[in-house]
């Protein structure tokens, strides 16, 4: 299962996500989403965890928890949308 994480603190890094949610099973992948232009977090990611329960678990622990001074959000990503041929 695939979850969004938003509101991460600029500093955090990958590997701080797949710590925060090995708690509760196995992550798959664990990516949080850097800036093109400044190469600095967005403060957002992702986390992909292969049990449903484990991440259900998840979601209901972390979500709106403390996390560095920052009280994280955490809920099912949804499927990404088609973007447009955008014409300039």
């Amino acid at each position: 299962m695939n979850m969004y994480v938003s509101n991460l603190g600029f500093h955090a890094s990958d590997d701080d996500l797949r710590e925060l949610f090995s708690a509760f099973g196995q992550v798959s992948s664990a990516k949080i989403i850097m800036d093109r232009t400044t190469g600095r977090s967005r403060g957002f990611g992702f986390v992909e965890m292969g049990s449903v329960s484990d991440a259900t678990l998840a979601m209901k622990e972390l979500d709106g928890k403390d996390v560095d001074g920052r009280r994280i959000a955490v809920s099912a990503a949804k499927e990404r949308e088609e973007r447009s041929n955008r014409k300039w």
